[in-house]
């Protein structure tokens, strides 16, 4: 039972590192597609055009300056790939693992460690938009990153199960 559960362990890891790949991998070739969204929210643009008078009392908070916009777009692409290099290192000792060819404890601890950075790229993603009031105009982007941070503490728990 236990090759099993770790078997199953192993496919589930798969799947959030092979969709967090394909959001490095679109980012990296094709950047404008993800970093306009990020800049309309620093810049609270849909707030500010659609619900002027709440965006008034939350103005303060906008960022308007492209260079900034720009840089943090490319710290959470830098981050991105930073943790599915880790997922996928995860990938690899829990695939070992599973056929007697690495250590179950090492391959679950660098997994873990993966879900959590996996975890943690969303549950930014809805703090630093909360600050920017992305609900009012994004509220599709607030429910996926919801969703995927709820999938990423999922893998944890799954993976310290057993």
């Amino acid at each position: 039972m236990e090759t099993v559960v770790l078997l199953c362990q192993t496919v589930s890891l798969c799947f959030p590192m092979l969709w967090l790949a394909s959001g490095v991998r679109d980012n990296l070739l094709y950047p404008t597609v993800n970093e306009t969204y990020t800049a309309m929210v620093m810049d609270m643009q849909l707030m500010r055009e659609e619900c002027p008078e709440a965006y008034e009392k939350v103005a303060h908070r906008r960022v308007k300056n492209r260079g900034v916009q720009r840089g943090a777009f490319w710290l959470v692409v830098v981050w991105e790939l930073l943790s599915t290099c880790v997922l996928c290192a995860g990938f690899t000792l829990m695939a070992a693992a599973v056929v007697g060819l690495g250590a179950v404890e090492t391959a679950r601890a660098v997994s873990m460690i993966g879900a959590l950075m996996f975890t943690t790229t969303w549950a930014m993603f809805l703090v630093v938009g909360n600050h920017f009031c992305y609900w009012f105009g994004h509220e599709g982007a607030q429910n996926t990153h919801f969703q995927m941070t709820i999938w990423g503490v999922s893998t944890m728990v799954f993976l310290a199960v057993w």
